[in-house]
């Protein structure tokens, strides 16, 4: 039987120092961390480009963020499991094949960690590797799609490419089981043409830029996001200000704040279930003293900490 996952590369150390479990088959757990450093290319180059050393990057600065479980966060209101019984584990990362099969093993990876009743939280790589995550999704239908980016992600392809980072959101509006689709913090200039922003339109997708965002609030934009439905958040580093996370390919000046990031996340939760999340465009060789590095994992906890306070994982 092919591994779904291979053990974290070039450290000895696994996110905050939770568990590892190779074997996702006897996963027994209410988080899985699990990183994906691969996505689909759009050229020789950009096979392993510095997006696929982020998930090893935000492992090694986690050893950073906190001294102890035990300690109280004051971002997320106590101590992150807040007394209950909470497994959080790293299942490692998918690796890579050169022919393209390592989505195959990410959505297999993804199918067995929801077979488990377990929380996938996924850091990428670049926007591609959302793509096998969505699809691993087919059976919870539906599921409202909630994306953080400077950028639309709505091209068809590029360079006959039709599965890269320009496209996740696109090949998710194809597929029946996701819903609704928010797109949050999008300014500037990306990929996108006239058409694909008429195409994303056409379709319904709740575009809300960066400024209308900033303009209403969190809690303005979290009322028009559907009550008590299934979500999906993915988040491209990119849709943060540069402030707050310098090391990515497209800075774009006036993004989204953490407290607003933090904030959504927060509101998500309490709105209905989150059936997984993703961090993804972060190029660690761009990073200032690992700070988005380290922002990225105090968003992952935040995240975990919201769903033990909204009582995701109580038996």
């Amino acid at each position: 039987m092919t591994k779904l996952t291979t053990a974290p590369r070039d450290v000895f150390q696994t996110f905050m120092n939770f568990p590892l479990v190779e074997d996702i088959d006897a996963l027994k757990a209410d988080v899985a961390i699990i990183g994906m450093p691969y996505g689909s290319p759009y050229t020789i180059d950009e096979l392993i480009n510095d997006q696929t050393n982020a998930p090893t990057a935000v492992r090694r600065a986690s050893q950073r963020i906190s001294l102890g479980l035990d300690r109280y966060d004051f971002d997320i209101g106590g101590t992150l499991f807040d007394g209950q019984d909470v497994k959080v584990v790293d299942v490692g990362d998918v690796p890579g094949d050169a022919a393209g099969g390592h989505y195959g093993l990410a959505e297999a990876a993804i199918r067995k960690i929801r077979a488990a009743g377990t929380l996938p939280i996924t850091i990428g790589g670049d926007h591609g590797i959302p793509i096998p995550i969505f699809r691993a999704f087919d059976g919870e239908g539906p599921i409202t799609l909630v994306q953080i980016d400077a950028h639309l992600d709505w091209r068809d392809n590029v360079n006959g490419v039709r599965e890269g980072y320009s496209s996740p959101i696109r090949r998710a509006s194809e597929m029946a089981h996701i819903a609704e689709i928010f797109q949050l913090g999008i300014r500037g200039q990306g990929s996108a043409r006239v058409e694909e922003v008429e195409a994303a339109r056409a379709y319904g997708s709740n575009i809300i830029t960066a400024n209308e965002w900033q303009d209403i609030g969190t809690a303005a934009l979290l009322k028009r996001i559907p009550d008590g439905g299934r979500y999906y958040l993915t988040i491209d580093a990119d849709g943060l200000d540069p402030a707050v996370m310098p090391a990515v390919e497209g800075p774009a000046p006036g993004g989204i704040s953490y407290r607003q990031t933090i904030e959504l996340i927060k509101g998500l939760f309490a709105k209905g279930r989150v059936v997984g999340m993703d961090i993804v465009e972060i190029a660690p060789a761009r990073d200032v003293n690992e700070i988005t590095s380290l922002t990225a994992g105090i968003i992952i906890l935040n995240a975990i900490g919201a769903a033990v306070r909204t009582g995701q994982f109580r038996r």
